[in-house]
């Protein structure tokens, strides 16, 4: 789980980017090497330049403070995620890619990757020396949008029929059922998350582990329900022993589960996705195995990690499936690359599968995890390029 990146957002249609993709800003006021440069503190996000030209702008994120942060490209709203680059260690910086239209934008550092974040506006003018993106290229964007665009409306569609039935079963007291159920349905989530996590407050309802909670938060979703299914000791609860949630309390929260879920489902039956914001998705998801399925913080309880490590690797191969037509068009060596590098983390994946599923990840050994671990930094690098390889 994440606060993440794709705003359904007309800001950002095809027919805008279409007019601006294929023109790289001078950013030069903002930063010696054309890119807007931004600095993440405990208490500032200073951004070089407020101000940029329609078309692909890159910002390179500095992390000078001492708790990880991430940094958000917002719609004017404030709430609307256009892209955002998370997981950036003190002494880190990354780049983020997006392509934006004309229009007014705003910016946010979010250290410690909790709380609202240093929020400050971002303008974006018209760009005279714009030059639209060939036929040819569009073409190819179109087909992978709307093939990137099924794909997650599939997804969602089987996530909730899975989690009617997992709903339904829990909150009857069918736990053996309701365990059994649990990683298969939260696979779908975990193919699509950088979407879910675009529609304001519903990941964190889907989502939120136990320790991502802030305070006065209001604790819903999968991961209340596998701590009430897989129930810890007290040496695992903080030292306390665990409440299990009554039968009217399983019931509120199984409903509460498909409510949002539905709520999902409608949200994306009318997606308006470009094709930075694809790219940037399959990153993210590897950042996502990085930053909880890898460390096993994310399935804390019921130890399903290497579920959702699939689904997130799954989701991110298919991404980038989509987009290889225009990378091979412009770096064919880029496009084998990781491909290749795809094929070694799944077939680090498979060798931890067992049935129709996989292993605890406790079971895994402290080298076996190493490897998976070392695995996605590999793939990590080169696909940190296609954004700008696809919008380039």
């Amino acid at each position: 789980m994440k606060k993440n990146l794709w705003a359904a957002s007309a800001l950002l249609s095809v027919a805008a980017i279409s007019l601006t993709a294929c023109t790289p800003n001078d950013q030069s006021s903002g930063s010696e090497d054309g890119k807007i440069a931004v600095s993440s503190t405990a208490d500032t996000c200073d951004v070089s330049t407020t101000e940029t030209k329609a078309g692909t702008t890159t910002f390179t994120v500095t992390n000078d403070g001492s708790e990880v942060t991430e940094f958000y490209v917002l719609a004017e709203d404030g709430i609307r995620i256009i892209s955002e680059v998370e997981n950036i260690g003190p002494g880190i910086s990354r780049d983020l890619t997006v392509e934006l239209a004309e229009g007014n934008y705003k910016t946010s550092c979010k250290p410690g990757m909790v709380g609202d974040g240093i929020v400050g506006d971002f303008t974006v003018t018209a760009n005279p020396d714009a030059q639209p993106v060939s036929d040819d290229e569009q073409a190819l964007r179109d087909t992978a949008i709307s093939q990137y665009t099924s794909y997650v409306k599939d997804q969602v569609e089987q996530l909730k029929t899975k989690t009617d039935a997992f709903a339904d079963a829990y909150a009857s007291g069918d736990d053996e059922t309701a365990r059994s159920m649990y990683a298969d349905a939260r696979l779908h989530y975990e193919r699509i998350e950088p979407v879910a996590e675009s529609f304001g407050d519903l990941d964190p309802k889907l989502d939120s582990r136990e320790a991502d909670l802030e305070e006065g938060q209001d604790w819903t979703g999968w991961h209340a329900i596998e701590k009430d299914l897989w129930q810890p000791s007290a040496a695992a609860n903080g030292g306390e022993d665990y409440q299990p949630l009554s039968p009217s309390e399983r019931q509120k929260m199984a409903e509460t589960l498909k409510e949002d879920t539905q709520s999902l489902y409608d949200q994306t039956r009318e997606l308006d996705l470009t094709v930075d914001q694809i790219a940037n998705g399959s990153k993210s998801l590897l950042d996502e195995v990085t930053a909880s399925k890898v460390t096993g913080e994310e399935e804390i309880w019921s130890h399903t990690d290497l579920s959702d490590f699939q689904g997130n690797v799954d989701g991110a191969r298919v991404a980038f499936e989509d987009l290889r037509p225009i990378v091979e068009s412009k770096d064919a060596d880029l496009a084998t690359e990781i491909d290749e590098k795809f094929t070694d983390v799944q077939n680090l994946l498979d060798q931890h599968k067992q049935g129709e599923g996989f292993k605890n990840y406790q079971d895994l050994s402290e080298d076996q995890v190493r490897e998976l671990s070392d695995s996605i930094d590999a793939l990590s690098e080169p696909l940190s390029q296609l954004t700008g390889v696809v919008v380039g």
